[in-house]
């Protein structure tokens, strides 16, 4: 067959988008992902704008109220979008809503410090939203405008107070002076754009205490009208009391080292706030004009590098370099145990250069050298001021190195043995026949019963069944010497395939759909956590690339005659026994996996057309970490508070 390439690719097949209909094309381009990250992207642009209006030195507050209609409104009292005419011929507002790459942070002198860069954050949203209004307050006036799917109702109009009253969640006044003003923006996220349109009250409450620490003195006000929930955040302390309050369940090393330094001829500042713990997880953080840097970037690598130098200076200098037995001295990984650190960078916005619209990394060449210089210079007084802190952290850095060392020369003990390579796989496992690691999916399995039924009844082209003999050791605390060591930990490590530790290769795993399948009872629920601590400890990018699920099996086997139906609920078995009425029912509670028949464990939890997975996604990591740590750690006071406050609300359904 000869295809006529010039006949089959021609003018007609280039298309040209106008306005936002690239946003709606391509939404993942500009938000990321269309799941609960995107849905909160959203509302986190708008509540970004709204605090740049306080770098700008006008607004004091920020209300975010989240409706009972699942639409958001965020409101500030800052100067209020202008509302005349551009030269483009429409309404600045408009613009600002309707067009990418238009707003005042380009360095026109309407912001010296904003998060904002390339003016497509409302316009965004816009174009994502169902529904979306924006209120301007200026002048002593109103003024407003809507929009569906990016595109506007009308022209911008004078609002009435009837309609006021109407629209907005907390009444104004009817007599609005000139000092009243602000922007008040309403939307409603597209359901044919978005996974999932339900708001998360916790993930909105941790980001806007964590503006509140970045942006001292602004006040966030949140108002949940579907629970009647409310926060108020306001903080004076900054990053040194974020960093303090990321550490609150934590037995801390040192006491919170902060320092700072502006630059006047750039207009740059770095603030940096480091604290160590006697935990083995690190929980370093980014921020830019207030914008969280989820994947870092050179302000991030600045700081690595400075911390790696003065570290090991001052313990050449002070004489307290300790031998560490085949090693050579400390690295970079070593200093990265029981970290908590906050790099805050502030500094003109057209001089921002971000990797992309959501702002996760930061790739200002010149940031890296401030930073590592500001760093450099900070801890150096530091140590030498207080030399008793500066003991403690080191004590605790060297105790890490030699938990590294002693952890290589058991894992390489491990491998000389062949226990870890590929090819010598765990003779419990019951391999799928597909090598394509995309189809492929792992069931690690509670107990040899289950186990059987599973390997029995799944689909072995694209099914591997991991059986296992019980609870797991708890990672939370342990190195990877010990770790190794454990049975089955490792031969769960050996079926993924990508290693462990620093030679861990998430590009080699074996399987796409790991898929926890436990018991719902109390022991499955143990293992079940046991498992999640060991992938979040330890695996963790795992848990990034979404590959980690847990399954969902039936709690009831539900018969009217050769009828069968299968509850996964309390309350789905009563509503199942509502609908049967009274005639004659079997009613079967599953005790254990290890009850169901194969068939009936692919009917109910294996067969990708009707099971129920839960996939396990790390949107919070500090929140996570902190969880892990009140209930995987030793300290038994928070684990018994956390236990007592939420064990109405606990369920045997993750």
């Amino acid at each position: 067959m000869v295809i006529d390439l010039n006949k089959d690719y021609t003018a007609q097949q280039i298309q040209v988008l106008e306005g936002l209909e690239p946003v709606r094309k391509r939404p993942g381009m500009y938000i990321g992902s269309t799941d609960l990250r995107g849905l909160h992207e959203c509302l986190r642009e708008i509540v970004d704008n709204s605090a740049d209006e306080f770098f700008a030195g006008i607004a004091k507050n920020v209300w975010v109220y989240i409706h009972k209609d699942g639409s958001a409104t965020i409101q500030d009292d800052g100067r209020g979008i202008p509302v005349d005419k551009h030269a483009s011929g429409v309404s600045a507002l408009e613009l600002t809503m309707t067009k990418l790459h238009a707003g005042g942070k380009f360095g026109g002198g309407a912001y010296k410090v904003s998060g904002g860069l390339h003016g497509v954050g409302a316009s965004v949203v816009n174009a994502l939203s169902s529904r979306f209004r924006v209120v301007v307050l200026r002048n002593g006036k109103a003024y407003y405008q809507e929009y569906k799917k990016g595109e506007p109702q009308k022209p911008v109009s004078e609002a009435s107070q009837s309609q006021l009253d109407s629209w907005l969640p907390k009444r104004l006044s009817a007599e609005m002076g000139d000092s009243v003003t602000g922007t008040i923006t309403t939307f409603t996220p597209d359901p044919t754009v978005f996974k999932n349109i339900e708001f998360d009250s916790e993930r909105i409450k941790a980001h806007l205490r964590d503006r509140a620490y970045l942006v001292p003195t602004l006040s966030f006000h949140y108002y949940d009208e579907r629970t009647d929930d409310e926060a108020h955040y306001y903080f004076e302390g900054g990053i040194k009391s974020l960093v303090a309050h990321s550490n609150r369940e934590k037995n801390t090393v040192s006491e919170v080292i902060y320092f700072s330094r502006q630059d006047s001829s750039q207009n740059i500042t770095a603030e940096v706030a480091i604290q160590y713990t006697d935990s083995f997880s690190e929980n370093v953080k980014g921020y830019v004009n207030g914008i969280y840097t989820v994947d870092g970037g050179t302000h991030v690598t600045g700081f690595r590098m400075a911390l790696t130098r003065a570290i090991s200076d001052y313990a050449k200098r002070a004489g307290l370099t300790e031998k560490i037995p085949g090693g050579n001295g400390l690295t970079g990984d070593d200093m990265k145990e029981g970290l908590t650190a906050v790099i805050y960078i502030k500094m003109p916005s057209e001089s921002l250069q971000f990797e992309s619209q959501t702002k996760a990394k930061l790739n200002n060449p010149e940031i890296q050298g401030y930073v590592s210089s500001v760093v450099k210079e900070g801890l150096d007084t530091y140590f030498e001021e207080n030399p008793s802190d500066a003991k403690s952290v080191l004590e605790k850095i060297y105790l890490a190195a030699r938990a590294r060392l002693a952890a290589r020369a058991a894992k390489e003990a491990v491998l000389r043995k062949g226990a870890l390579e590929g090819s010598a796989l765990p003779g419990k496992l019951a391999d799928c026949q597909s090598r394509d690691a995309e189809i492929s999916e792992l069931y690690i399995v509670e107990g040899d019963s289950a186990g059987g039924s599973a390997k029995q009844g799944r689909d072995r082209r694209f099914q591997a069944i991991l059986p296992l003999g019980g609870k797991i050791l708890n990672t939370e605390r342990a190195h990877l010497d010990k770790i190794v060591k454990f049975e089955e930990i490792k031969d769960l490590i050996v079926a993924l395939g990508a290693g462990i530790g620093d030679v861990i290769d998430y590009n080699k795993i074996r399987y796409h759909r790991i898929i926890i399948m436990t018991d719902a009872d109390v022991d499955g629920e143990h293992i079940k956590t046991l498992l999640l601590t060991f992938f979040f400890r330890h695996m963790s990018e795992v848990l990034q690339r979404g590959y980690l699920y847990v399954a969902l099996p039936p709690l009831y086997r539900i018969q009217v005659g050769k009828d069968v139906t299968y509850a996964y609920t309390e309350e789905e078995k009563e509503t199942i026994l509502k609908e049967k009425g009274n005639g004659k029912l079997t009613v079967q509670r599953y005790k254990g996996l290890g009850e169901m028949n194969p068939e009936q464990l692919w009917d109910t939890t294996m067969d990708p057309k009707v099971r129920i997975l839960k996939q396990v996604m790390n949107d919070d990591a500090e929140e996570a970490d902190r969880t892990f740590t009140t209930l995987m750690g030793e300290e038994v006071a928070p684990r018994k508070r956390f236990i007592q406050t939420h064990a109405k609300l606990a369920t045997l359904d993750i």
